[in-house]
């Protein structure tokens, strides 16, 4: 490395609306971004034409550019569709990768929705239980105490005493 390219290297390279750790390889930064998994980052470093093994701190510009375009339009890779996120997206009927806050906005969106039509699954949604036919008898329960808790095991017991006491 000259001295010229180690004053170049970037420690956080901003992509997305996220901080990407320049010291990692291509292929694992690119996976830290949320919508995107290794074997996806691997597909878009591979259509962007960078190699894999370069660290992401040491990219150009201009590589980080393709990158970020790759990103835009994923159609342009040679990827199947079952390797995409977003497949017959029920807005515009398309197989799509989404990443980062569109893709939070994207399931937002697909709970209302779910919500709006009062499913079963948007109804077990909206009332905070679990959707996909877990057991619910014994797990999931949430910001309630449950259970009989001792102090109340104790006064119960002083009550009966003391009313077969006055017996």
């Amino acid at each position: 490395m000259s001295g010229s390219q180690a004053s170049e290297f970037r420690y956080l390279v901003r992509m997305k609306g996220k901080d990407l750790d320049g010291r990692k390889k291509a292929v694992a930064a690119l996976a830290d971004l949320k919508g995107v998994g290794y074997n996806f980052a691997q597909a878009i470093v591979n259509g962007a034409g960078i190699d894999p093994k370069m660290r992401f701190g040491q990219l150009s510009e201009a590589q980080v550019k393709d990158i970020e375009r790759v990103l835009a339009d994923t159609s342009s890779l040679n990827v199947p569709q079952w390797a995409f996120n977003r497949k017959r997206d029920p807005e515009s009927g398309e197989t799509k990768q989404l990443v980062g806050s569109d893709l939070d906005i994207a399931l937002k969106g697909d709970l209302d929705r779910e919500r709006n039509i009062q499913s079963w699954r948007g109804v077990r949604h909206s009332l905070g239980l679990k959707v996909r036919g877990q057991r619910t008898r014994t797990t999931g329960r949430k910001g309630k105490t449950v259970g009989v808790r001792k102090a109340t095991l104790q006064q119960a017991a002083q009550a009966a005493k003391t009313a077969d006491e006055k017996k």
